[in-house]
């Protein structure tokens, strides 16, 4: 490995590093941390590096252009590992952003760069932001995490965004959620989402905004159970439409928005080619399983009842029971000029549910 130093910025030739072939391999770095002489960790082993006195800031060489590095937030989440995996697979370098509790072993087999923060922290994502030339944001607030729709969602997106915009980063995506422009009050999931994408599309940064309807990965525990026992479990009208999204089909879109000309600064509702009732779905699933569907279908508001409850102990989890009542209680589907669209820009056909299930669950 070599060294050169420029107006005391650390230039450090990464040429042998077989995750660097096909890019730049010189990258450089704010050592303002470390002590003059450390050790340094490379995915090759650990080398001996002298840094720069007095490091000033980080930015790119002007010598040498910066590896086109992906961030992925939420690596470890549905859409997120795929994200990541397609990026490896395109043999494309990437810095998965992870919690330290997380599963992220498979990802770092993959080649993927690990980060391990805290989105809630602003300085772990100007860290993770350093150096990269392109954002997706995956990432969200669910049952495991630790933030909220507004810390986690919001918070951390927009802190996201700023990092982006000072680090120098080309292309930003977000992925919304289909409705996120609908005004839902009782959803704040949806209130985060609209409120990032107005923050980003302001920004001055690249962008594209991606609002998928629900994830077909979502259904396929659903699937699993079907197979074994006939029982399918939904809540509320069987007669609510969605338009369920190939979640590989997704992380292809992410991936594809930064290299994509007709993608740059747009919004796309991202959806399955069918519209589904949900009714539907385990018609479905007896068609691939061979089984007659047991359907469970308690009404919505039984959601209700279990949020007025859970709102004298948490009324965070309250707040969050109303977005999955929105959920529920509203149709999610995209039309036939929106999938039209989508498969024009990105240049694909959208996978249908029976596919997907088909792929991801032995029949």
């Amino acid at each position: 490995m070599n060294e050169s130093y420029s107006n005391s910025i650390d230039c450090i030739d990464y040429s042998p590093l077989p995750w660097a072939l096909s890019y730049s391999s010189y990258f450089c770095i704010e050592w303002s941390d470390r002590a003059p002489h450390t050790d340094l960790e490379l995915p090759y082993g650990k080398q001996h590096i002298q840094f720069a006195p007095s490091p000033q800031s980080l930015a790119p060489s002007p010598y040498y252009p910066p590896i086109l590095m992906f961030l992925v937030t939420g690596a470890t989440g549905d859409l997120g590992h795929r994200v990541v995996k397609r990026l490896r697979e395109e043999e494309k370098p990437v810095r998965a952003f992870v919690r330290l509790t997380s599963r992220y072993a498979e990802l770092e087999n993959r080649g993927a760069q690990i980060f391990v923060g805290d989105l809630l922290k602003e300085r772990d994502i100007q860290k993770a932001c350093q150096g990269i030339r392109y954002v997706i944001s995956t990432h969200g607030a669910n049952e495991t995490s630790d933030g909220t729709a507004e810390t986690l969602d919001y918070r951390a997106n927009v802190d996201l965004i700023d990092a982006a915009k000072a680090a120098g980063v080309e292309h930003f995506v977000f992925v919304s959620v289909l409705g996120a422009d609908r005004g839902y009050e009782d959803a704040p999931t949806f209130k985060a989402k609209r409120a990032v994408e107005n923050y980003l599309q302001a920004s001055g940064l690249n962008y594209t905004i991606l609002r998928p309807s629900g994830f077909a990965s979502d259904l396929v525990p659903l699937a699993e159970r079907f197979k074994q026992s006939g029982i399918y479990f939904t809540i509320g009208d069987l007669r609510i439409r969605s338009s369920i999204v190939s979640t590989d089909d997704l992380a292809r879109i992410a991936v594809d928005s930064v290299a994509i000309e007709t993608a740059r600064n747009q919004i796309f509702a991202v959806g399955g080619p069918e519209i589904i009732e949900r009714g539907n779905i385990p018609k479905i699933f007896e068609q691939i399983f061979n089984q007659e569907p047991i359907v469970i279908n308690p009404p919505v508001g039984a959601v209700d009842g279990i949020r007025t409850v859970v709102g004298f102990f948490n009324p965070e989890a309250q707040q969050a029971l109303g977005t999955l009542r929105t959920l529920l209680s509203n149709e999610f589907y995209c039309t036939t000029a929106e999938i039209e669209r989508l498969e024009s820009v990105f240049n694909m056909r959208m996978e249908t549910l029976d596919s997907y299930i088909r792929r991801n669950v032995t029949a």
